[in-house]
């Protein structure tokens, strides 16, 4: 067993290849040939900029929500 097993986390795999595929428009080779550590390099902001804006922050977050919309019925 792992930590992240014992924790109960989940790996947002649907998330990371979505913004991969998508977003980055990787190939599945290039995707699954990146390292963790390429992979947060590819969606770090560019060297100077500020901190996330509000409003860019709740356009991501509707984006890339952290759990499907419950209907409203």
């Amino acid at each position: 067993m792992n930590a992240a097993a014992d924790s109960g986390l989940v790996f947002p795999w649907a998330v990371l290849m979505g913004a991969g595929f998508g977003l980055l428009r990787l190939s599945t080779y290039d995707f699954w040939a990146m390292t963790p550590r390429e992979i947060c390099a590819a969606f770090a902001e560019p060297p100077g900029q500020a901190a996330c804006s509000r409003p860019r922050f709740e356009q991501l977050m509707q984006a890339f929500p952290d759990a499907p919309a419950l209907s409203e019925e």
